[in-house]
């Protein structure tokens, strides 16, 4: 097709008929998508939930047994606190729940805390909630990989000194799964996410029954219940400490609103929905697993896990139905990554399409998803895990300070938002990155509702940085800042970059008068011949340099040069200490140093190309170390001339 430019231009519009061939990749994450079946990979509420609920879900597995691990240092009497600062948790996480649902419906576009943060706050908050939020995925998957290989390795003691290693193995897993595609992962998810809430609300539902009932017991043959550093009396400052390692329950809640481009239309209704559902059985779930563990009196240890001791005193034994709690919420844990990494490289890719992160992060893999993103948060999560042994003891006081950091910012901007909204007139629009303003009626409300929210998560924010400090929240502390730091310094490249490439007031572009040829040549063969032939096209003045190390050798190809050379001049360096790069560089100066302003120095390397990869690494990569020597030399072009043998 031909299409007539304003200017005149002729632009013509061709369709590509290749497709991609058959591979291993295929075969690993399958065939590669069209951009046109990106609608078709959308999902709905049911596969929504088992995709960007998993996480939160999963946390019912561990949340209960962080606060009795800070409760325990009080004794075994202070195990009593579990089940009243579990109601505190699920009120706090009520007022976020309702704060998130107004975010979808007011951002249908997604991006969750950093999209709102960047309208309403401007661009240091966004890039704070953004550090915040991509730090928090991170740990997302280390620490939900944790939690379920400590899950197996309760049932099976035997595999707890290879944890490390299983642990890295899974998050490989959900990985490949995950580049297989958004659809095709929830579909994969969704039978254990189901499985698993199926088999928790049977636990809890037998367990209040059976305490309704008198018959429920306590744990037999609990495991050793030791603390170092006890100190016997309960504490105001232990309560918050145990009430900071519970809030690791809210983690994920705000997964579902940076991924609302993912749901079928209407979006942000089914997403609402999903939320409501996700947030309702997971309070539930919570609330249930808290009061049948102090119920039962279990103990909190890392070598067998509250959810264990619970089930295994629910069913009176270790049989089917006690496996199945412990391979569902293994499971759960582990496929509880996946919210991380559906969420986690859709927000690296809208911070990099502002030039926060590399612009790699924008791109989207053969199955439509942003692989590069996908695949960079598997590296870092294996690294953590392997930095901090799989214990997810270690790794909960990294955990929230982020998560809670980005709601108090998302939930501002909202109030921000809201009290933007109620200053504009009936009929006024005003066109946001992230969506269009009008007038709520209600703003007042919302507003009201946001700003309780920011107070809450923000006072939250702060005990959780108090009281975990020593354990190790330090470093999320200095961490997010060092991001924060690292987006800007990218940004700056992006704005320099772009402001010495615009074409605005470029009026008068460099005229080449004269365009001179450096050959380099280490012996003469055909691939020699045809670099010359091509440098002669180039110009007329062309000049072939040979850095001279073995002189025998050298005087072979002067020999050669005057019977192949066509009369073209031969510069012969001589480098006494074997030297070639620096000879090469040092007479590239001479040259550029007096050269025209109007004038092209133009450096051609021969580069003959192998049948076989292989084989390159049985040859000196001479054009590779040349063209990285070269690259950063302002005034030259660098050209390889392939010659296939």
């Amino acid at each position: 097709m031909r299409l007539e430019s304003n200017f005149g231009t002729t632009v013509i519009e061709q369709d590509v008929e290749h497709a991609p061939r058959n591979d291993w990749r295929q075969w690993l994450i399958g065939r590669p998508l069209q951009t046109a079946d990106a609608p078709h990979q959308t999902i709905g509420k049911a596969v929504g939930l088992a995709v960007f609920a998993s996480d939160a879900l999963s946390s019912t597995a561990y949340a209960s047994q962080e606060i009795m691990m800070i409760l325990a240092i009080a004794g075994s009497g202070a195990l009593g606190y579990v089940f009243p600062i579990s109601i505190a948790i699920v009120v706090l996480m009520a007022i976020v729940s309702i704060s998130y649902q107004q975010t979808i419906h007011a951002y249908p576009g997604g991006g969750g805390a950093y999209i709102v943060a960047r309208d309403n706050l401007g661009e240091l908050p966004a890039q704070a909630a953004g550090a915040a939020l991509l730090t928090d995925y991170i740990l997302t998957v280390a620490v939900s990989i944790s939690s379920g290989v400590a899950q197996i390795s309760s049932a099976f003691p035997n595999l707890y000194a290879f944890r490390v290693e299983i642990a890295v193995g899974m998050v490989f897993l959900v990985m490949l799964i995950n580049l297989r595609g958004v659809k095709e992962s929830g579909i994969t998810f969704a039978i254990p996410t189901y499985f698993f809430v199926i088999s928790m609300v049977l636990t809890v539902g037998v367990g209040f029954f059976r305490y309704l009932t008198g018959s429920l017991g306590t744990v037999v043959n609990p495991p050793a219940f030791s603390v170092e550093g006890a100190i016997g009396i309960v504490t105001p400052f232990l309560l918050l400490h145990a009430f900071a390692s519970g809030t690791a329950a809210l983690t994920g809640i705000e997964a579902i609103s940076n991924g609302i481009t993912a749901f079928k239309e209407p979006r942000s209704k089914n997403a609402g929905i999903t939320l409501v559902w996700m947030s309702s059985i997971l309070g539930t779930l919570f609330l249930g697993v808290s009061f049948l563990a102090g119920a039962i009196k279990s103990v909190p240890s890392e070598a067998e896990t509250v959810i264990s001791q619970m089930a295994r005193t629910v069913y009176g034994s270790e049989g089917l139905l006690y496996l199945a709690i412990i391979g569902g919420t293994s499971v759960i844990l582990i496929m509880a990554a996946n919210t991380a990494f559906a969420d986690f490289p859709r927000l690296s890719a809208l911070t990099a399409a502002d030039g926060f992160l590399p612009r790699q992060f924008t791109f989207r893999g053969s199955r439509l998803v942003y692989s590069r993103g996908i695949v960079a948060l598997a590296v870092i999560a294996s690294l953590l895990i392997v930095a901090f042994q799989a214990s997810v003891t270690r790794l909960i006081p990294l955990y929230a300070i982020g998560v809670f950091l980005s709601f108090t910012l998302s939930q501002a901007g909202m109030a921000k938002r809201w009290w933007k909204s109620g200053h504009l007139a009936a009929d006024e629009k005003v066109v946001e990155r992230g969506s269009t303003l009008t007038l709520d009626r209600h703003w007042k409300l919302k507003m009201i509702i946001n700003g309780l929210g920011s107070v809450c998560t923000l006072v939250v924010m702060f005990v959780f940085a108090a009281t975990k400090f020593k354990d190790g929240a330090w470093i999320i502390i200095i961490l997010i800042p060092a991001v924060v730091a690292i987006f800007s310094s990218i940004h700056h490249h992006y704005k320099v970059l772009a402001a010495r490439l615009t074409l605005e007031n470029y009026n008068t572009p460099m005229r080449v008068s004269h365009n001179r040829v450096v050959l380099l040549i280490a012996g003469v063969h055909r691939g020699t011949l045809s670099a010359l032939a091509y440098a002669r096209s180039l110009s007329a003045d062309v000049t072939a340099v040979h850095v001279s190390i073995d002189p025998l050798e050298s005087q072979k190809v002067v020999d050669k040069w005057n019977a192949y050379g066509e009369g073209t001049r031969l510069v012969v360096l001589d480098s006494p200490y074997r030297l070639f790069i620096e000879p090469l560089m040092a007479f590239i100066e001479v040259l550029l140093k007096n050269r025209q302003p109007t004038e092209v120095l133009t450096i051609v390397v021969p580069q003959f190309v192998t049948t076989h990869w292989w084989e390159n690494l049985l040859h000196n990569q001479t054009a590779l170390m040349l063209r990285f020597a070269l690259l950063f030399k302002q005034g030259l072009v660098i050209l390889e001339v392939p010659y296939n043998v």
